[in-house]
């Protein structure tokens, strides 16, 4: 038994595993285990439609495997907590969504994952699989003008996931989509603010402390240092402060459809949440911008990390209608409306 005394776990090696298949028994109606660490929607989709594949550690319920569902994912590889899945490991998943109209791969911008994205593809490539990477960069901590393979993957990749989902659905070819995900791509900007980093579920270890009344702008997707420490000030004056570096990196004229989410890490309640947004959505007003697309809700969560990440887009019509239209059927998504 695990001698780690603030999670209710098991043996920490098994903790994947069994968050797995806890998973799966909750919804056998859309999901179910292809195989081990493999996440794939209990009713699949023709396969004279393009694949949406992704993959990423355990440890940030419900992403990824949250999102495997009709109009969404067709399938997620999960690694073990806070680690990319082996290249291995995806390219038998890649295998099992083999078909003619090829495979989009979803890979956020993680050393792991992309490593372990580039060989499995490699693999794919001489099997003759179909397949493409798409590779998602929103984090703006490294700076407004970093280039996009030093910028981390976010929580952005969510809402790209209904985007794809929904397109494949509809019929788009794999350049399609892709040229579809990558004008999102470039017009998605995400960062991220904590107050207390996490703890790993295996281990007890905390990446990085902070001290009490102190937040860090930029804070990354497992406790990584960001932007800087700074005195905690209130929820409105972090929403600003928030809104002006996203606005500063997308560049938005007056008159454009934004997209606003708000993404609880893991121990920020929904009244803090409901509190940011508000102030967030009137920044944006200010500006002259519609919100056409918002959500607050815990899509990507660090464990116990305190703090939230603001995601803000620049939407094109075809974004906002895929966005908005009622074919997904993924656990996570589904539970606060389509």
């Amino acid at each position: 038994m695990s001698d780690i005394k603030t999670k209710f776990i098991n043996e920490p090696e098994n903790i994947t595993a069994e968050c797995l298949e806890g998973y799966v028994l909750a919804y056998p109606e859309q999901v179910k285990l292809a195989a081990e660490n493999i996440v794939v929607r209990a009713n699949p989709k023709s396969e004279d439609k393009v694949a949406i594949v992704t993959l990423g550690g355990s440890g940030h319920e419900p992403a990824l495997s949250g999102f495997v569902g009709e109009g969404m994912l067709d399938c997620s590889v999960v690694g073990d907590v806070f680690a990319a899945p082996g290249a291995q490991r995806l390219f038998q998943a890649l295998q099992l969504m083999d078909r003619e109209a090829g495979i989009l791969l979803v890979v956020l911008n993680h050393s792991g994952d992309v490593m372990s994205a580039n060989m499995a593809c490699q693999l794919a490539a001489r099997k003759g699989i179909k397949v493409k990477q798409l590779l998602t960069h929103d984090d703006i901590s490294a700076g407004i003008d970093a280039p996009n393979e030093e910028r981390r993957g976010l929580a952005g990749c969510v809402p790209l996931y209904k985007i794809l989902g929904a397109a494949a659905e509809e019929g788009k070819s794999l350049d399609e989509l892709l040229e579809i995900g990558e004008r999102y791509n470039e017009k998605v900007a995400t960062l991220a603010v904590a107050m207390r980093s996490c703890t790993h579920p295996q281990n007890g270890a905390t990446i990085s402390e902070l001290p009490e009344g102190i937040m860090e702008i930029g804070m990354g997707q497992h406790g990584e240092g960001g932007g800087g420490q700074k005195a905690l000030v209130s929820a409105d004056e972090t929403a600003a402060e928030m809104v002006d570096l996203l606005c500063q990196k997308l560049s938005p004229d007056q008159g454009d459809r934004m997209m606003l989410i708000i993404n609880g890490v893991g121990a920020t309640t929904h009244m803090e949440l409901n509190i940011i947004f508000r102030k967030a959505y009137k920044e944006l007003e200010a500006r002259g911008l519609q919100v056409a697309y918002s959500r607050i809700q815990e899509i990507l969560t660090v464990q116990e990390q305190a703090g939230f990440q603001m995601i803000m887009a620049i939407l094109d019509d075809d974004h906002i209608e895929y966005l908005k239209n009622r074919s997904a059927n993924a656990p996570y998504w589904a539970t606060i409306g389509k």
